[in-house]
């Protein structure tokens, strides 16, 4: 016979999260989503590392299943933006990157780094490669001469030197990076991807958002708006931002708290044919010169003008603009 476990005989007290997964999961009747300041208050236990991690899994499940609203990624967002702390960094666009690329090569590295040679100023962040068969941000940094940054002061001296950084996730949010490699533990992405898309860290002046889901572009160009941000909002190609020119692209923006939209026809008469694979040195090729790819060159001078849309150009400005920095880009960089 095993030692007999001592009685219970006082109720213990109960955690401080427990009540977000209430409120999130007490039955059909009784659940509802979180307020704004109700997800400001669990993110913030989040980030300081006061949740179990079984809170931690059942609070991402739940949300998950329900969807986050706008209200819950503000808050969330306004939580981490307070606990970061970030030094001040002049930054003209925030780019998340963290879909990965399966159907198509990352074109959109091409669009950064033509923008950064005209001095816009860039921040990249991404949060690795947690899904098998795509090819990512972070795998292609050194073939791009992308500098990586792994504290603010290099990121501050990037953006100074080059005009462009890329940031980890791990390096200033690693709750945030410990929530997203949960995906293949949980079976499921969780809204920390949705999430990352909408923290602009250093309060860039526009921020660019890449949704693939259906419904979710409005709800994260709401959140942005509920923030003040300026955003626009699209459905990049396999969730990243760039523009497919195939296809009609619809931006949905935010500027000074109203939302505004607008429809991009496609560039393209008829739809590429995807590659047989993904060769990261044919962005190389094409950025120099010694190669040519039709879906790959629309889709940079469309993404080009998608980020000069949301600096203040108006459409026609924007192409006009993107079309010149492509054919002067500095082939040798």
């Amino acid at each position: 016979m095993t030692d007999a476990r001592p009685l219970t005989l006082e109720t213990p007290a109960e955690h401080p999260f427990a009540e977000f997964v209430r409120i999130l999961g007490k039955g059909k009747r009784g659940a509802r989503g979180l307020t704004r300041e109700e997800a400001r208050a669990a993110m913030t236990l989040l980030l300081e590392g006061k949740v179990e991690d079984t809170q931690l899994g059942a609070f991402l499940m739940l949300l998950r299943h329900k969807e986050e609203s706008a209200e819950e990624l503000a808050g969330f967002t306004e939580a981490l933006r307070s606990h970061l702390q970030a030094p001040p960094i002049a930054v003209d666009i925030d780019w998340p990157t963290y879909a990965g690329k399966k159907r198509h090569l990352p074109w959109y590295l091409l669009s950064a780094k033509c923008l950064a040679a005209n001095g816009v100023r860039i921040l990249m962040h991404g949060g690795g490669a947690h899904t098998a068969g795509r090819l990512y941000t972070e795998q292609l940094l050194a073939l791009l001469d992308i500098p990586l940054c792994r504290d603010w002061a290099s990121v501050s001296q990037a953006l100074e030197q080059q005009h462009l950084a890329f940031a980890p996730l791990h390096d200033w949010a690693p709750q945030l990076q410990r929530m997203i490699d949960l995906r293949n533990t949980l079976g499921l992405r969780s809204p920390i991807h949705s999430l990352a898309r909408v923290l602009n860290p250093l309060g860039a002046r526009c921020g660019l958002q890449s949704i693939f889901h259906p419904g979710y572009q409005a709800v994260h160009r709401e959140a942005s708006q509920l923030l003040g941000d300026h955003v626009i909002v699209i459905k990049g190609d396999g969730g990243e931002i760039e523009v497919n020119p195939d296809v009609t692209s619809h931006l949905y923006g935010t500027t000074a708290g109203q939302a505004w939209d607008e429809e991009w026809p496609a560039l393209s008469e008829r739809r590429h044919v995807k590659p047989p694979s993904l060769q990261p040195e044919h962005l190389l090729a094409v950025w120099r010169g010694e190669a040519e790819d039709s879906y790959g060159e629309m889709a940079v001078v469309a993404t080009l003008a998608l980020a000069l849309r949301g600096l203040g150009d108006d459409r026609d400005q924007a192409f006009a603009k993107a079309r010149d920095y492509w054919a002067k880009r500095n082939q040798s960089n």
